[in-house]
């Protein structure tokens, strides 16, 4: 009888946990909008909407490659108590103007969070445009707390703006080629995740933790930008920058985006604009050189 009460209130327990797992409930509040939950990661994304970028004559869409986001996980406790937890894990990254990176650091390490990595994703793009990586642990609402404080030395708006396009390109030839993806005004997004497990400081982390490869494609008249960047393993970065170079795609950056990853992962990020199909060749060949579900 005591053994079975015993697996009884693990049952339950287990049952509240996994329910608690998905209640962010006290970070929405934080950060005054609601997040979207997939595989046990909660997001909240920014658009810089803000911000009016080019590469050349190319105006940059904020959802193109000017988003910046926050993902949390909870972490899960190995006690009878795992309902009760209700610490976790954020990592992700902010897009900002040179001129907001260093007052963004200072805030990131008064705030308790630490810094991942500092770079580029696209080439010759005016104003320039840095990413600031960041990660935390601790008690979920006091990260939004953190987080957010961090936002405030920026220009970001926390409000959402629309779109002001409704168009609807034809997205075929390219989905043709690499599959149906995520249809968002004038673009189309796609995330490729990785076949192996991946983890950050001995946690597995799921693709929509920015652990699969993200190709966005920006559709302009009779031709598309595309940039994102490929998840790789070391012995992977070659073959794809090499594909993607043979097909007239730049790669605009190689980097790591965490400092305890393993197995260890190379983000390479990459530029091009042209036809849609001929762009989506060429990611492809590139796809076919990792170890990516496709």
């Amino acid at each position: 009888m005591k053994k079975v009460i015993v697996l009884l209130m693990a049952a339950l327990g287990f049952c509240y946990g996994s329910a608690q797992q998905n209640d962010w409930s006290g970070v929405e509040k934080v950060f005054g909008k609601k997040g979207a939950v997939q595989d046990g990661v909660f997001k909240i994304t920014y658009p810089r909407s803000d911000l009016k970028v080019k590469v050349g004559d190319f105006s940059v869409e904020p959802g193109l490659a000017l988003t910046s986001w926050i993902g949390f996980m909870k972490t899960i406790s190995n006690s009878m108590e795992m309902g009760m937890n209700d610490k976790a894990m954020i990592m992700g990254d902010l897009v900002l103007l040179d001129k907001e990176v260093a007052p963004v650091i200072l805030k990131i390490i008064s705030e308790g969070l630490e810094v991942t990595a500092l770079h580029n994703h696209i080439v010759g793009e005016t104003p320039a445009v840095k990413y600031v990586h960041f990660s935390g642990k601790g008690d979920a609402v006091k990260l939004a707390e953190a987080i957010k404080a961090v936002f405030s030395v920026t220009g970001t708006p926390f409000t959402s703006q629309m779109q002001s396009s409704t168009a609807t390109p034809d997205w075929s030839k390219v989905e043709a080629v690499l599959g149906k993806g995520k249809h968002n005004g004038i673009l189309l997004q796609y995330g490729f995740p990785r076949s192996e497990k991946l983890t950050e400081g001995g946690m597995e982390m799921p693709a929509y933790m920015g652990m699969a490869t993200a190709v966005n494609f920006q559709m302009s008249e009779n031709k598309a930008a595309i940039t994102g960047d490929f998840v790789l393993l070391a012995e992977e970065v070659n073959p794809v920058v090499k594909a993607l170079t043979e097909n007239a795609i730049a790669v605009t950056a190689i980097h790591n985006h965490m400092l305890y990853d393993n197995p260890r992962l190379f983000m390479v990020h990459f530029w091009a604009i042209n036809e849609p199909e001929k762009l989506a060749k060429g990611i492809k060949a590139a796809l076919d050189k990792t170890n990516s579900k496709k």
